[in-house]
């Protein structure tokens, strides 16, 4: 039958399956009955009828709770591909889909796995993947679907969703084209009924179009009702009146169909089998197939090989709303008895049938909980915690589960289940080591930027609370939640001292990196010299450990350490990528390309910070995602693209602001400082510039303030607020006496320099240019320049010109085209030419395709860059087609020379 109405949605499906691969797909939203499954049908006859294979999954309310039930169903028909994956993306999948045991597999390893199955599936001919109801989908499932639809994007693979008006799911955010499906017009809706229910009475026909108001099934199904004694009813919600149409229908049945039927709803599987065992059990003698034959008849249902299927969603709900309590535990129990061999499955049954406390149907879905964790499947193991907890004997051992329960909620980020379950343990008679957990746990969503600053004294006590009562390591954990507290918000300085006082007093090394990390994060000048030579004894071990070298990276940070912070975070990401651990490797990633760029090698910071934006963004971490945003700002300040700088450092700011994130703030502040100086705006310059060290600015942070002192120097010279720059250098020294930080001793060398009387700044440049700036190729190039600017002013231009010289060099090495400008502006000053720099083929590249050539001229094949970036190895190749003819190369090994040629 031809779909009415739908002729500008049906063109759009067209152009999918015409041409997979120039977009990603399509999300099909509508009101329940409004069409979406025929679009779907529709699309997958045309795709099927084109040659295009086509994988399908639906989700089933029934299966919300187990998880990769979707993914499983979906990956069915090409499960023979996964032994042939890579060994890690092989083990993660293997595990999720139940097929072997594994710890824990990262779902972005199992994102990426299922990825490449799908891109090998299509090799041979596009490929078409359906998920219908995603609304319904697990949790698990529909992640990796997301994960997959927002990298397919050069892969012949299209993708349609379908999603119920008022659902949720993360494929709303994957970048799939959404496809509002609306009511039909009355002319349609008019002729799809006198097509499908012709000859009906014309009063029956007007009231039965009034009551649909165009959606289509109600159209097709609701004229049942109307023509009842009575008629339709009172008024009631659409979704409620088809409701009412399908348990009518069901109603009429035999009783032994009902009680099939009954089963078949509750069921979490398709398979007829089970539905016939179970109600063979409920009935005493055997279920037949032609047991469900009158539910056929009546348009329930559809039978095919094996499988049973409503023929919509409403009527598997509607069904056990018909039914009494009894008969749907009657039905329960007898599922749980035919699935023995499904625990997950039977255990939901068991907690179903079970109405007051039950400890062994709890301790079974204890056991369900740590199946689906061990599995990846987080959201479904919160689900079966905090069933169990509703069915636990004894307060602690309901408030131990709702309390396991919230901390999955927290490391998965879903924040208002973990509020809602704290609250619900707050509530019960905890015992005190609850009560601290409980407390605490909350605090592990954005490292506590949107909470009040007065927490972090509370966290030190309950810190000091729960190491006094024997349990080190859990005080460890909250002291460095508290202290990380320190490097995105302000407490004050009575609050660090407090986290001081706990951190001295716990029985832990002063060398464990947590504790090093601590103390950086809270006390960076204080306690700087200390935390400096532990992290340079540390270094020698960095690539043991990526969680390790992480917050050791964020540590170094802190105190102007960038060198070692780029180093920690560079040893951090590899490991975190081959473990899927793309929470965390945002992190690194944002530490690395702050630091490379502060350090100035924009060419490496580039398509690091790029990536650690999209993975924050793709990870629901929306303050590491404004300060690698505000770090690629930076970098485009720093390269004179002040247009792009200005977008991103606003981007940045209106994630930050509102919370207050103050190292994504200062930031912002140092890119449109570093943008007005190079725009000859000097006193914007130093307005902006001075945010960062106003205690009473949002965007003021401890640490930050002091490592960004050449561009203040260079800003209150040129604005005329020299006086005013050397108050704030008289400030500093005291911190700089206590700690060896580099970054800020780099910058007072230099500040002190360029403030002196003419008598006694050569001897200081001198002084600056001797200290070891190793690595440190940018704070080079600004001596050199300002030393270069001073002899020129004291007219003596012949000596000038080798530092502008060496200046002009450095930054246009560096793509810091700005101050590249500035050394060739004053050259000509000191009357020498300088040829004209222009872009380079770095320059010519996205982000993302430098990051990709650079793996490429690295030796990395098209897989292992795939592998490397979360991409499907075809993205790949197609990203190398472009990058060839923009940098003018036909093969890698050219593609090595000029990359190799540029460092």
């Amino acid at each position: 039958m031809p779909l009415f109405g739908r002729e500008a949605e049906l063109r759009v499906l067209a152009e999918l399956i015409d041409g997979p691969g120039d977009r990603s797909g399509v999300l099909i939203h509508g009101e329940a009955g409004i069409g979406k499954s025929a679009l779907v049908a529709e699309a997958v006859s045309a795709a099927s009828a084109a040659g295009l294979r086509v994988l399908t999954t639906t989700g089933v309310e029934a299966e919300r709770n187990l998880a990769y039930a979707g993914l499983h169903q979906l990956l069915y028909p090409v499960r023979a591909g996964v032994d042939a994956l890579p060994a890690p993306q092989r083990d993660a999948l293997r595990s999720a889909l139940g097929l072997a045991d594994a710890t824990g597999p990262s779902a972005y390893l199992v994102g990426l796995a299922t990825l490449t199955l799908l891109a090998e599936a299509a090799a041979d001919r596009p490929l078409l993947v359906v998920a219908e109801d995603a609304h319904w989908l697990d949790r698990a499932s529909a992640d990796v679907l997301a994960f997959a639809a927002r990298r397919i994007e050069s892969e012949p693979i299209g993708m349609i969703a379908t999603l119920r008006e008022g659902g949720r799911s993360p494929l709303q955010d994957a970048g799939l084209s959404p496809m509002p499906v609306d009511r039909l017009s009355d002319e349609v809706a008019a002729e799809l009924l006198d097509s499908t229910v012709p000859g009906l009475a014309p009063e029956v026909r007007t009231r039965l179009l009034e009551e649909a108001a165009g959606n289509p099934l109600a159209l097709t199904e609701l004229s049942a009702a109307m023509g009842e004694p009575g008629g339709p009813g009172p008024v009631l919600p659409l979704t409620e009146r088809l409701e009412r149409a399908f348990t009518a229908r069901a109603v009429a049945l035999p009783a032994r169909a009902r009680t099939a039927l009954l089963v078949a709803a509750l069921n979490q599987s398709d398979a007829v089998s089970e539905t016939l065992a179970a109600t063979g059990l409920i009935l005493g003698s055997a279920a037949e197939l032609e047991i469900l034959a009158p539910a056929v008849e009546a348009r329930l249902i559809e039978l095919a090989i094996g499988t049973v299927r409503f023929r919509h969603p409403l009527m598997r709900s509607a069904i056990p709303a018909a039914s009494t309590l009894a008969e749907r535990r009657q039905a329960h129990l007898a599922l749980a008895e035919t699935l023995r061999e499904h625990p997950d499955r039977r255990a939901w049954h068991q907690a179903a049938a079970t109405s007051g406390a039950d400890e062994a149907v709890a301790a079974e879905l204890d056991r369900a909980a740590d199946r689906a964790r061990h599995r990846g499947g987080v959201a479904a193991a919160i689900a079966a915690l905090e069933q169990a907890a509703r069915l636990s004997e004894g307060q602690d051992r309901k408030a131990l589960r709702l309390l396991r329960a919230a901390e999955l909620a927290v490391e998965s980020g879903s924040r208002d289940t973990a509020e809602r379950l704290v609250r619900d343990a707050q509530a019960l008679d905890l015992l005190p080591r609850r009560r601290a957990t409980a407390a605490w746990l909350l605090s592990g969503f954005e490292d506590g930027v949107r909470e009040d600053v007065s927490r972090v004294p509370e966290l030190a006590e309950l810190a000091a609370s729960v190491a006094a009562d024997g349990q080190v390591e859990p005080a460890v954990r909250i002291l460095l939640g508290a202290a990380m507290r320190c490097f995105w918000s302000e407490p004050g300085p009575a609050a660090r001292r407090s986290l001081l006082d706990v951190a001295d007093r716990l029985p832990v090394p002063a060398g464990d990196p947590r504790m090093v990390a601590i103390a950086a994060y809270v006390a960076p000048f204080e306690r700087g010299r200390t935390v400096i030579d532990e992290l340079r004894r540390l270094a020698g071990a960095a690539g043991a450990n990526p969680e390790v070298d992480r917050y050791l990276g964020s540590a170094a940070l802190q105190v102007g350490a960038f060198d070692l912070a780029a180093r920690f975070a560079a040893a951090a990401a590899p490991g975190l990528r081959a473990q899927g651990r793309l929470g965390l490797l945002p992190r690194a990633l944002a530490v690395q390309a702050w630091s490379w760029a502060r350090i100035g090698d924009l060419a490496t910071a580039v398509p690091i910070a790029a990536e650690a934006a999209t993975f924050a963004r793709e990870s629901g971490q929306p303050f590491m995602y404004g300060l690698a945003t505000a770090a690629q700002a930076e970098i485009a300040a720093l390269r004179g693209d002040h247009g792009q700088a200005r977008t991103l450092a606003d981007e940045a700011e209106r994630v930050a602001l509102p919370a207050g994130a103050r190292p994504v703030l200062a930031t912002v502040q140092l890119t449109r400082g570093l943008a007005a100086l190079s725009e000859g705006r000097f006193d914007d310059a130093f307005a902006a510039l001075s945010r960062i060290l106003d205690p009473a600015d949002p965007a003021y942070q401890l640490a930050l303030r002091a490592y960004c002192l050449a561009e203040l120097t260079e800003a209150a010279v040129r604005a005329g607020r020299t006086a005013a720059m050397r108050d704030i250098v008289r400030d500093l020294e005291p911190a700089a006496a206590s700690t060896p930080s580099p970054a800020l001793h780099i910058g007072l060398r230099y500040a002190r320099a360029v403030l002196a009387p003419n008598g006694e700044a050569e001897e200081l440049f001198t002084v600056a240019l001797r200290a070891d700036l190793t690595g440190w190729p940018a704070e080079r190039g600004r001596l050199h320049l300002a030393f270069g600017e001073w002899l020129r002013r004291q007219r003596r231009a012949v000596e000038s010109r080798t530092h502008l010289r060496t200046a002009r060099e450095t930054f246009d090495a560096l793509g810091m085209a700005a101050w590249g400008e500035r050394a060739r502006q004053e050259l000509r000053g000191a009357g020498e030419s300088s040829p004209n720099r222009g872009a380079d083929a770095r320059e010519k590249l996205t982000p993302h395709e430098l990051n990709i050539a650079q793996l490429a001229a690295e030796g990395l094949t098209n897989r292992e860059i795939g592998q490397r970036l979360y991409l499907s190895h075809r993205t790949v190749g197609t990203h190398l087609h472009r990058i060839f003819p923009k940098l003018g190369v036909s093969s890698r090994a050219d593609l090595a020379r000029v990359l190799r040629a540029l460092t």
